[in-house]
């Protein structure tokens, strides 16, 4: 039988796990403000360089720029995942390592070689026993800067002409809203013009100043980066959703919990004031 001793470590120690739940999910929700702020702010001009990109790259040849040619056989492949360097957030992380690893298991007959390149260290930590992982892009995912999604995607560049890859995927968790955060699986290259919502067939006729080639050269590159530093944003702005919501639940658990051990408690602590009770007075009625 539980003695009240053990009920009050165990009630002292969920108070302290409550306290600790309550302020995480209080940090969270300040995290979550500025991380959805930035998310929105770039999610125009997000929309705005997808319309230009996917104007632009209608009216051309796809041979006109090396990150638009599709290959004919499709050997090598990247895939860029996106997690959290931290836990205490759900099924964040699982839902994007599980969606990777089950597109893995399907298509791996189809392609020689397959290479993980993970930003966060969850997704490394999920991958690492494995040799698929050529890749760890460490403290990137917390705070999302520009200069790290151009640095990522130069290396894709890079990897793509070269011919180390033949197609590049993107998997991130996209922000909805913070009890929503949807797993996403993408092809990043080699980009389809159609796919930027230009319709089959439309090719609209522009005179280029500069020449076509440099405006390619500058606007086909930047599209990338600007694609994966915004995935960066909504796998931030999903992370710290994902864990307010989390860190909530475990403070609603955690007060459940001390309501139940202090009625517990509480009785325990009846019942060995009766058991007293009841040898107290048997001892008087002994000596009378």
């Amino acid at each position: 039988m539980t003695t009240i001793k053990e009920f009050d470590t165990k009630l002292k120690s969920l108070k302290n796990t409550q306290k600790i739940t309550k302020t995480m999910k209080m940090v969270s929700a300040s995290k979550l403000r500025k991380a959805h702020q930035a998310q929105a702010n770039a999610r125009f001009y997000a929309g705005q360089l997808a319309a230009m990109t996917s104007r632009i790259t209608a009216s051309v040849f796809s041979a006109d720029h090396p990150l638009l040619m599709s290959r004919k056989h499709v050997d090598n492949v990247v895939i860029l995942i996106i997690t959290s360097d931290k836990g205490l957030c759900g099924a964040f992380n699982h839902n994007a390592n599980r969606m990777v690893s089950g597109w893995i298991q399907e298509n791996r007959s189809r392609h020689e070689k397959i290479e993980l390149w993970c930003c966060g260290r969850r997704g490394f930590m999920y991958f690492e026993r494995h040799d698929i992982v050529k890749a760890h892009y460490e403290n990137i995912t917390a705070a999302p800067r520009f200069a790290d999604a151009v640095k990522i995607g130069r290396d894709l560049s890079e990897a793509f002409r070269n011919g180390r890859c033949d197609a590049a995927y993107l998997s991130c968790n996209q922000f909805f809203n913070p009890l929503v955060q949807k797993t996403v699986f993408e092809q990043i290259l080699p980009m389809d013009p159609q796919l930027l919502g230009e319709k089959a067939g439309h090719r609209p006729d522009y005179i280029f100043e500069p020449e076509v080639k440099e405006v390619l050269d500058f606007l086909i590159p930047h599209f990338l980066y600007f694609r994966i530093y915004f995935a960066l944003l909504e796998n931030s702005a999903g992370e710290h959703g994902a864990r307010m919501t989390a860190m909530d639940s475990a403070t609603k658990n955690a007060s459940e919990l001390i309501d139940r051990y202090t009625l517990s408690r509480n009785r325990a602590r009846q019942a060995a004031i009766t058991t007293e009770l009841t040898e107290i007075i048997g001892g008087a009625e002994v000596l009378r």
